[in-house]
């Protein structure tokens, strides 16, 4: 069964204090983020990382302050959380190639990442029979991931210890939400191999 991590806005912007967007303690899954993406190269799965990539004039300024403007440091992913083999994937017309790739950036300007015009087509092209989904935040653009991967009918999953809220009530909303619809509550600790060794694993 193959397997599709999917690393959501993980960005300097929403991760750190300095910030246009920071969700209070999201550094500190910034390790996980990483063991997460680098299990996934040394195993052979890919890798999808949504990125929010605004134009300075970006209608979503007028809901949140300016953040991940295109071409500014805080538009980026720390570095750790970096494949070896990355592609970036614009929310614009054209053909993609993801032949080689550890890594899909995937660029897009709302808070959905399914309305990124070659999303579906990405799951398409993978058939996968897994998801895991990590990141911030937790009640926003993570939910709009998971939720949405739910509706292909295969397992997903939320690793717990990888993801990030802004507001804690919410947050907690979300993942007994998720659990509801299907979803399953993944500490980081029972992937094989990626977290905590020793740990209870479930095997990909």
């Amino acid at each position: 069964m193959r397997t599709v991590f999917f690393d959501v806005d993980t960005q300097i912007d929403f991760l750190y204090p300095a910030g246009a967007l920071y969700a209070p303690g999201a550094e500190k899954i910034v390790p996980r983020v990483a063991a997460l993406n680098l299990y996934a190269a040394a195993h052979g799965i890919p890798v999808i990382s949504t990125m929010d990539a605004h134009s300075e004039n970006d209608p979503e300024f007028t809901r949140f302050p300016p953040h991940c403007v295109v071409e500014t440091a805080s538009q980026r992913k720390p570095a750790v959380t970096l494949l070896e083999k990355p592609v970036v994937i614009p929310n614009r017309p054209g053909d993609i190639t993801i032949e080689g790739a550890q890594q899909i950036l995937l660029e897009k300007q709302t808070l959905d990442c399914f309305e990124q015009m070659h999303l579906a087509a990405l799951l398409d092209k993978f058939n996968a029979g897994r998801y895991v989904v990590y990141g911030v935040v937790t009640e926003i653009c993570v939910k709009f991931a998971a939720f949405g991967l739910l509706k292909f009918g295969k397992p997903v999953e939320i690793v717990t210890d990888a993801v990030c809220e802004l507001n804690g009530e919410a947050g907690e909303r979300t993942l007994t939400e998720f659990q509801a619809l299907g979803g399953i509550l993944t500490p980081s600790a029972r992937l094989d191999g990626v977290w905590a060794p020793g740990s209870p694993k479930v095997p990909f």
